[in-house]
């Protein structure tokens, strides 16, 4: 095992392949066997890093298959002495119902007493541990999950634990900039080690299809809130490297395993990896950063959303909501306009259902979305000049860039939204669903067009927001985000002079907000979108927690 220094992640599966990542410690040939069908890839190197993205085809739709990984023909996983089920991979199968786990914002800390008093108990490990049969009687075939999105915040690049900062220390001083914060490409990929090498989790990461998006804490906490805050971090000396080692990091970790085979095939970096035939190991540290530094200054120079469909049950579109903003005072967006026209495309019906993932909920809670325009509209001047510096603190010093303070985002896609709902883009869906994170607590949101719209929906609007998996709400805040949520968001503004733009949709929170460390599921039923929140109880024995519901949710569909 010492040979695989990280992984196996099984990421993109779809009915007869499979993409597998890992981590070794040296250059190597990666053979992964699942049956019949044999995957081959030799690894490149990243920064010292040694790394494989396997392509396993000629599998059989709707089939479990337990497979190995081998390095230069010894293999290396699952190790011979696991606790755990020998890892499978499972292949989608066409009108099967589509099962789906997501949550956002895990820190990467012991699962020991100590560790669960301060951050709670890890619902990702407690997940893992229910699918192993641990802690129950097992799951059924029937019930596994056919993938878990994770929606963010995967790593804390500036709030680092006690082992991170123990790293940081051998290599540097903590005294200086940026301090016990991350601060290259090397750091990053031991913060990876930390959050993706505990056994359970290891092996849960090893059996279940992934697909991730970024948020701040993956860079650093406000990534892109302003102009005035990018001005700020770009003034440092350190920062550079920070968002280098970030977006390089990234995608090699995460964002390749997101991608078909075919749409690595349109990458211009991954293919010059894939088409290396000499004897020696590929190194592409200068070709990956030089991407990160110019996705960072260029933001349209590279995609990090994607989209895939799952027959036509559902489309899943899960959307960059941090590298992609335009930040000039005078034309704010959450998405630049080829990101807007590439999600404009993908809004569309004619699928059972539409799933937009977006680390930042579409629509927060009544109060603190009408603060969150409020904000924008003082940071932008609409009520005076002389208010803006105060509307550009505030909205740093409280967190308000959500999509509610890009009001011109939050504006095009609700309209998107109505359309696809009304039937204007397609046969209309049974539901259009946001699949949120980042608040760190949790809640279902129901909306409907505006009425001075004149549409009607034909599906069910819905939002559900799934955080934290393990990073608990202080409870100061709690507090205040449970007042926020009562009432509706109403589509007027009219206490501001028409200053906030009129909202296309008005919503109301039915259930939450919760605030335990939870894991949701989705399940696409026949007369209903089915929502879960799970979460790890400690029992006395803090390194075996149970699984436990905490809430559920019924959709119903329109028709």
């Amino acid at each position: 095992m010492s040979d695989l220094r990280l992984g196996p992640l099984l990421r993109f599966v779809d009915e007869t392949s499979a993409t597998l990542w890992v981590e070794t410690e040296r250059a190597a040939l990666v053979t992964v066997r699942a049956g019949d069908a044999t995957g081959q890839a030799r690894t490149f190197a990243v920064h010292g890093h040694h790394y494989a993205l396997v392509e396993v085809t000629g599998l059989a739709p709707g089939t479990r298959t337990a497979y190995v990984v081998e390095l230069d023909g010894t293999q290396v996983w699952p190790p011979a002495d696991s606790p755990y089920p020998a890892p499978v991979i499972g292949t989608l199968e066409a009108g099967r119902p589509l099962r789906m786990l997501f949550g956002s914002c895990r820190v990467s800390v012991s699962h020991d007493r100590a560790g669960n008093e301060q951050h709670g108990v890890d619902a990702l490990r407690a997940y893992a541990l229910h699918l192993a049969g641990d802690t129950s009687a097992g799951v059924a075939d029937d019930e596994w999950p056919d993938l878990v999105l994770f929606l963010g915040d995967q790593v804390y690049a500036d709030d680092t634990s006690e082992e991170m900062k123990a790293f940081i220390d051998q290599r540097r001083d903590p005294e200086q900039a940026p301090w016990h914060e991350l601060k290259d490409y090397e750091e990053y990929a031991h913060l990876y080690r930390l959050a993706w090498g505990e056994p359970a989790n290891r092996w849960l990461l090893s059996t279940l299809p992934s697909a991730m998006i970024f948020d701040d804490h993956d860079i650093r906490d406000d990534w892109n809130t302003s102009a005035d805050w990018r001005a700020q971090m770009e003034a440092t000396d350190w920062w550079h490297d920070r968002v280098v080692g970030g977006l390089a990091s990234y995608w090699v970790h995460q964002h390749l395993g997101n991608l078909s085979p075919a749409e690595r095939a349109e990458d211009a970096l991954w293919q010059r990896i894939r088409s290396h035939d000499g004897a020696d190991e590929l190194d592409v540290t200068a070709e990956v950063d030089a991407l990160a530094d110019r996705a960072d200054r260029e933001p349209d120079s590279y995609r990090w959303s994607f989209c895939r469909d799952f027959d036509t049950q559902a489309r899943l579109v899960v959307v960059d909501s941090r590298a992609a903003r335009v930040l000039t005072p005078d034309r704010r967006c959450m998405l630049d306009d080829a990101e807007m026209a590439w999600l404009d495309e993908r809004m569309r019906g004619d699928v059972d259902h539409l799933l937009v993932g977006t680390s930042l909920p579409f629509l927060l809670a009544p109060a603190l979305h009408h603060a969150e325009a409020f904000g924008e509209a003082l940071a932008q001047g609409r009520l005076g000049r002389l208010l803006k510096p105060f509307g550009e603190w505030a909205r740093q010093a409280a967190d308000l860039e959500h999509w509610a303070a890009f009001q011109d985002g939050f504006q095009k896609v609700g309209r998107m939204v109505v359309e696809v709902a009304a039937g204007e883009r397609g046969r209309p869906p049974g539901t259009v669903t946001f699949l949120s994170g980042d608040v760190h607590h949790s809640y279902v949101a129901l909306a409907e067009p505006d009425p001075a719209s004149g549409r009607t929906a034909h599906s069910s609007i819905v939002q559900a927001v799934c955080s934290p998996i393990r990073n608990p709400l202080p409870r100061v805040m709690q507090l205040a985000t449970a007042l926020a949520a009562y009432g509706a968001a109403r589509p007027t503004g009219r206490l501001l002079g028409g200053r906030v733009p009129r909202s296309p949709l008005r919503w109301r929170l039915p259930r939450g907000p919760w605030y335990d460390n939870n894991l949701a599921v989705l399940e696409l039923r026949d007369q209903a979108l089915h929502l879960a929140w799970s979460r790890g109880v400690d029992h006395g024995e803090a390194e075996r927690p149970v699984l436990e519901e905490v809430a559920a949710v019924d959709v119903p569909l329109r028709r």
